[in-house]
């Protein structure tokens, strides 16, 4: 067990809210690995969207809480935040595709054999194809850890095929992981 509450072995899940720590834990796990292993053969998948909603922040990239050194092999995406970007249900779909399909580019890119990888916001590529998720977990079963964090709130909607979909992601991550950790209320 490390100082972080959970061993960095194997797969683990971190879910919650909105502003409730899940960049900042998967930033502490990406550290401590990195202090224990190095950075080599680390992959972080940086797929979480920053996008200003009326003054509050929704995602953050793990570089906000910690120096990522250059040995770690970062896939990142500058993602759409879909709910909060979108004025219809049309380009609702519009955005998660397009995160899809940014998606499926860095993990296609991803080198092939990872110690350890790191996923920030993993159901944002998911939004469109849920099923498409198994592409992502049959890469991080190739490392010894992978830490994964995902959005699980109704604060963004509940009824739209963007929400109805991550659900679906959120709970697939839920069966694969060894352990899930879920911060907030």
């Amino acid at each position: 067990m490390t100082e972080l509450g959970f061993p960095l072995d194997g797969s683990t899940l971190i879910v919650g809210p909105s502003q409730a720590g899940k960049t900042r834990l998967t930033a502490r796990a990406m550290e401590a690995w990195i202090d224990r292993e190095g950075g080599s053969d680390v992959v972080l998948l940086e797929f979480g969207p920053e996008y200003d909603r009326d003054g509050t922040v929704l995602g953050r990239r793990l570089e906000r809480y910690t120096d990522i050194p250059t040995a770690v092999w970062v896939g990142k995406v500058d993602a759409h935040a879909p709910r909060a970007e979108s004025e219809s249900e049309a380009e609702l779909r519009e955005l998660a595709g397009e995160n899809a399909m940014a998606v499926a580019d860095r993990l296609a890119d991803a080198p092939a054999t990872p110690a350890a990888v790191f996923v920030n916001d993993a159901t944002i590529g998911y939004q469109h194809a849920p099923e498409e998720v198994e592409r992502l977990l049959d890469y991080c079963a190739t490392a010894e850890t992978a830490v994964l964090n995902a959005f699980e709130s109704d604060e963004l909607g509940t009824h739209d095929p963007v929400s109805v979909r991550e659900r679906d992601v959120v709970q697939r991550l839920r069966t694969w992981a060894d352990r899930t950790i879920t911060l907030g209320d």
